[in-house]
């Protein structure tokens, strides 16, 4: 009776090892937020839940914050870091920025998820980081990220366009800390 109750337990702890692992690889995973880019809509030490299923179900759109895998060559080894941004340009649109304004297609976009205190700021550079960026055109395979703390982040205005097949997830919950849980 002892023998088999410890094989339905090791039975039942294999099945939710196999499920729990199968949820984080394939459906949703927690990711933890680093750095300031993404203030004031999260903050360092902040968790969010990211639906790894979002874009093979359905499209990307303009003001998703995605996370997507920044490849990068260091020397001989190829090192991978995880970064969290928001689309701002979609496949085949152009963008550029005048005097800190994004433009898509010639025309503003409208952000109302930018910090209210950076907007306040009178100096351009200290506003939003970079004030100018010549118009360049995406790829029907490129989005254009951009973090919403402009001027501490590091985003396509630096890196370029990113090509849709790094990205891991949409990111559609902030779970950490409790009391600043909300859907993104």
């Amino acid at each position: 009776m002892a023998f088999r109750q410890i094989v339905e337990w090791v039975v039942v702890i294999g099945v939710a090892l196999v499920v729990a692992v199968f949820l984080r690889v394939f459906l949703v995973q927690q990711y933890y937020i680093a750095g300031p880019s993404m203030e004031t809509t999260m903050f360092s030490d902040n968790r969010v839940l990211v639906n790894k299923l979002a874009y093979r179900l359905g499209k990307i759109e303009r003001g998703d914050v995605i996370v997507f895998d920044r490849a990068l060559m260091n020397g001989l080894e190829v090192e991978h870091d995880d970064l969290i941004k928001r689309v701002i340009g979609l496949a085949g649109e152009t963008i550029a920025i005048k005097d800190c304004v994004v433009l898509i297609n010639g025309e503003a976009l409208p952000e109302p998820y930018l910090p209210k205190r950076d907007s306040k700021l009178s100096d351009l550079g200290e506003r939003c980081g970079v004030v100018e960026m010549n118009e360049t055109k995406l790829a029907t395979d490129e989005v254009f990220l951009m973090g919403d703390n402009r001027p501490q982040s590091f985003d396509s205005r630096m890196f370029g366009a990113i090509n849709q097949n790094l990205i891991i997830g949409q990111a559609f919950v902030l779970i950490w800390p409790l009391d600043s849980a909300k859907g993104l």
